[in-house]
């Protein structure tokens, strides 16, 4: 059996109501879950914001792809 994963962005429950019949109709198994996980890890996110803020006060530095290439080597 092959398992697919689907979102459905609805409008109301009719239309969860709908896309249940069509799957029963087809004899195909489903279960319903609701999405409540966020993508990103909240304490990675907020690095992020923070390294965004002290880059825009002047606490960073630009650089190219090439020139951090030759600091890692």
């Amino acid at each position: 059996m092959g398992v697919i994963n689907i979102k459905a962005y609805t409008a109301d429950t009719m239309q969860i109501d709908a896309i249940k019949a069509f799957m029963k109709a087809l004899k195909i198994k489903f279960e319903v879950s609701k999405e409540t996980e966020k993508p990103y890890n909240e304490e990675f996110v907020k690095k992020i914001k923070q390294g965004d803020k002290e880059f825009a006060e002047g606490k960073g530095i630009k650089m190219s792809v090439s020139e951090f290439k030759a600091l890692c080597k």
